[in-house]
């Protein structure tokens, strides 16, 4: 699954909030669900671990001057989710790139 974010915040002002807020994104699941771990391998890229419903999901953030980019590798089995986890990613990564 790949969602795109367009944004008006340049590149610098994204990679701030998202290393502020990063430790968040766990709370954006039901109590007790899911954990995820994150990881910069680089300035503008942060690696998604994610286990949920006893699924690993990996994916990424790229962040670039005007857009987000959030890649998530579902599992066949988490397929039928697709929708769901879409509609919750562009709401939840909206808040954050919010969030200041």
């Amino acid at each position: 699954m790949r969602i795109a974010l367009p944004h008006k915040l340049g590149r610098e002002e994204v990679r701030r909030r998202m290393h502020a807020h990063a430790h968040e994104i766990g709370s954006y699941f039901p109590p007790g669900m899911a954990s995820v771990e994150t990881d910069w391998p680089h300035e503008d890229r942060m690696d998604l671990y994610i286990t949920a419903a006893g699924q690993q999901i990996e994916g990424g953030i790229d962040i670039s001057d005007d857009t987000v980019v959030i890649d998530l590798d579902l599992p066949a089995i988490l397929g039928f989710l697709g929708g769901t986890l879409e509609r919750a990613v562009r709401k939840h990564g909206g808040k954050l790139l919010e969030k200041k």
